[in-house]
């Protein structure tokens, strides 16, 4: 390998990093701290103000009395739902549009020569609708609807392509350390977004805004923080793919929704690939789960303010950059697989920990904030790497789409398992020990697959450590 040819590389691979850096802002500020804060109070403040006294039912409780906003209804398509419940099933109808979308995404874009424009077609859809949540103000929470649900097409499809995007620009050997800075350059690019957005949130007075307005301008700045990194990051990707396949113009989009549906089926042709797959799927609900309820258990079981919440947020984000740096360098010696188990025994650590952590302890609730931090970007990283090790020539977007859509669709099972057990213990220290299961069997099933067997099946080198 030349010298030119190296540096070529290594800017293609910073590209690679720079977009993930630019999209995370999205799921960190966005889908994880403004957009549940904000979207639910819009519809309340909609349903309050349609309130009568002529017996309209919208804000009061079983018995008739007037009750809280967050359980004034509001209707969407002709049902009626407790405004309080419009942030769970917002997400449930993104996930639901993206399952629908990605796949045909991810089959379009195998056989197109320009997988860049599609990827930045996509961010572009993410980035604009991320902005145009801006003007969700008053009561019009029905903009919020449209724009997170297109944001959410724009961002899933991004990512499709973004990921397929690894096998083309990293060797087998390269592709861990790769994919681990990726991730890492995410979290760190989402951390920092995340930090300024919140500083400006809780000093909003200072800058003469309301509270409604700081968190309008958060969604706003992230739509331009997407698109901005994005140009650069997409301008220094490869400008030509070279599909497998020779069709072009408009048989590109028939030949994409035949090769989705042959897909499918061919697939049950690499049974280890499904088997990784389906292993990866179980642990990452726990993973996701764990994310998503960390700040419910510190407020409700631990009694926890804002303010330590908010700590708790940004010491994962950041700690997440380091995890996965060092996840990457484990990988390079010992391989993705042991590294990805021993991920997973260091998960089920944290939640035992989580368990003990005593009320009115925020440090120990750091601690576990720490360990989340620095196994959540490595486990994750490792996990698309090998996986992109496993997908058979000329497939990489499908099964990326694959891999993103079960992603998104086993989503709920972890939130399902964690309220069930705090509704019948009464207890969230139960719930969250409850999510063990998914890291203990994902071991299991991670462990039984046999990953060099499965590269080798789907026709690829493997990596020289795994």
């Amino acid at each position: 390998m030349t010298v030119a040819v190296t540096r070529e590389r290594k800017r293609v691979w910073r590209a690679w990093y720079l977009y993930d850096w630019a999209n995370s802002p999205f799921y960190s500020s966005v889908i994880t701290v403004f957009g549940a804060l904000y979207l639910s109070e819009i519809a309340s403040a909609d349903a309050k103000a349609n309130f009568t006294l002529n017996g309209d039912r919208a804000c009061t409780d079983s018995s008739g009395a007037s009750s809280t906003l967050q359980n004034c209804d509001v209707s969407l398509f002709g049902l009626q739902f407790p405004a309080g419940s419009l942030w769970g099933y917002l997400l449930s109808i993104a996930t639901v549009t993206q399952v629908l979308v990605l796949p045909i995404a991810g089959a379009i874009a195998d056989r197109s020569r320009h997988k860049r424009r599609i990827l930045g077609g996509f961010a572009f859809l993410g980035a604009v609708a991320s902005a145009l949540m801006f003007f969700i103000a008053g009561t019009n929470w029905e903009v919020g609807v449209w724009t997170f649900i297109l944001a959410n097409i724009g961002y899933g499809g991004a990512l499709v392509v973004y990921y397929s995007f690894l096998v083309d620009i990293a060797e087998p050997d390269e592709r861990d350390a790769v994919s681990s800075k990726g991730w890492a350059f995410g979290y760190l690019g989402g951390g920092l977004a995340l930090a300024l957005q919140l500083g400006f949130f809780m000093g909003h007075e200072a800058f003469g805004v309301s509270e409604g307005l700081a968190i309008q301008i958060c969604f706003l700045t992230s739509g331009i923080w997407w698109a901005v990194f994005t140009i650069p990051a997409v301008r220094a990707f490869p400008q030509t793919h070279v599909p497998k396949s020779g069709e072009r113009g408009l048989s590109v989009l028939t030949a994409g929704f035949k090769e989705l549906k042959q897909t499918v089926k061919e697939a049950r042709a690499y049974p280890l690939t499904l088997a990784f797959l389906g292993s990866y799927l179980v642990f990452t609900d726990g993973i996701t789960t764990v994310v998503a309820v960390s700040a419910q258990y510190g407020k409700d079981e631990l009694k926890y303010s804002t303010q330590v919440l908010i700590v708790t947020i940004l010491v994962i984000q950041f700690l997440a950059y380091a995890g996965a740096m060092i996840h990457g360098a484990i990988a390079a010696r010992f391989g993705a697989k042991k590294t990805i188990l021993g991920s997973l025994v260091a998960w089920v650590v944290v939640l035992c920990f989580a368990f003990f952590i005593e009320a009115g302890q925020p440090l120990q609730f750091y601690a576990v904030a720490v360990g989340i931090g620095l196994v959540l970007g490595g486990t994750n990283a490792l996990s698309r790497s090998l996986f992109g090790q496993m997908i058979p020539e000329g497939k990489d977007a499908q099964y990326f789409s694959l891999y993103v859509v079960g992603e998104r669709g086993t989503s709920w099972l972890g939130p399902l398992l964690f309220a069930a057990v705090g509704q019948i213990t009464g207890s969230f220290r139960y719930a969250i020990i409850a999510l063990v299961i998914f890291f203990v069997l994902g071991f299991v099933f991670v462990w039984l697959v046999p990953v060099r067997r499965a590269i080798e099946a789907a026709g690829n080198r493997p990596p020289a450590v795994l």
